[in-house]
Formats: C-alpha cells, structure tokens, sequence
C-alpha cells in the first residue's frame, strides 16, 4: 500500500492486492511449504491470502478453500488505509486500542469477543474436517496473533506483528491447542533451501 493510494474494499474491508515484494515472498512460502504432506489449503475472503497461496497451490494441485471467518480483525470507520495512517500518528484512539487491547475503542471495530468467537470456529471446523491432517492456512496478522494468543493463553495483542510470508504451526487436538512455531521466516532469507547442505 502506497501513501495517498486509496485501498480498494472488499464487503467494506480492505483488500488490497499483493505488492511486487509479497508476490517474491508468496514463491517462497511455495518453496518451504511445498515438501508438506498438505490435506488441504484454506484461504479466506481477501485477495491477498489468495495470492499469497496461489504458488502452492499451483506446485501441489490442490484448489484453496474459502474460509470467511478467518478473514481479517474489522477496523471499522478505519478500514482501508486509515489504520495505518493513525497508528503512524499516535491518534489517540490507536494508542488507546494497543493499551486497552481491543479494537473496538475505533468507532464500529469489531468486538474483541465476536473476533476471538469466528476465528474459535474456523479453525474449529477446520480441524474436525482434518484430522491427523496437515493444512495450509494463508490469513492475516490479526487473526494470527489471536489463534496464538488462544493457544497460550496470552494476552491478545501479544503476538501482533507476525512478518508479511511468515509461518506459524499450531497443533489442534480438540480444545487444546499446541504452538509448534511462531512468525518463522527463515523461507524469506535468499540463502534459504529446502534441501539440507551436503556434509563434507
């Protein structure tokens, strides 16, 4: 997203479409994820999780799956590009809302406990369809930072921030979930490959 570039929206969120750098990071999560014994690829309503899965869904044969509820925390009269513009400024209400951890201090967010409820379900549903299965989810920070925040009991804004193309693992065995990893982005670095080095 480019300064004074309105965002495009999608059902009155914003959605915009992957830039030059997260379609190089897109091929990269391919390359780490492609090895996977993957059961399925779920991605949600935005286009960018779309995008970013198209490079493995493409190499495994796999068509993604739409999962709405795992789409993105609503930001209300913030949607598009004017979360980032305020929490750039220190708007009081951005600042209120990292304090407060909720983001429904911005005038019509979302619900802390609706946002924790859908995302609960999603992965719930996604989890009886599969299980003993390995899947690929492609969705958003916010909703990252609270599958994690579920699982470890954490406080909710704790795990914000996780890297554009970066992977996290969450084991599911029912109501418990296990955190494998977190914001993992050795894929990203140029040096990376799937196949180890040959020992000399």
């Amino acid at each position: 997203m480019r300064e004074g570039v309105p965002v495009p929206l999608r059902e009155g969120q914003g959605d915009p479409p992957l830039d030059p750098v997260g379609e190089e990071q897109a091929a990269s999560v391919s390359e780490r994820l492609v090895v996977e014994d993957l059961a399925a690829i779920y991605v949600t309503t935005l286009q960018r999780t779309a995008q970013t899965a198209a490079p493995l869904a493409g190499r495994v044969g796999i068509e993604p799956v739409v999962e709405p509820d795992l789409r993105e925390v609503f930001l209300g009269d913030w949607e598009g590009e004017l979360f980032r513009k305020h929490a750039a400024e220190r708007h009081p209400l951005a600042v209120r809302a990292f304090v407060e951890q909720r983001w429904d201090v911005i005038p019509g967010a979302e619900a802390p406990a609706h946002f924790a409820e859908r995302i609960r379900g999603a992965i719930g549903r996604i989890a009886e369809r599969h299980r003993d299965q390995c899947v690929a989810v492609f969705t958003h920070g916010g909703v990252i930072a609270q599958v994690i925040s579920d699982a470890t009991g954490s406080r909710p804004f704790a795990f914000l921030g996780a890297d554009n193309g970066s992977i996290s693992h969450v084991v599911v065995d029912g109501a418990r979930w296990i955190v494998r990893r977190f914001n993992d982005t050795a894929h990203l670095d140029p040096g990376f490959s799937v196949a180890p080095e040959p020992m000399i």
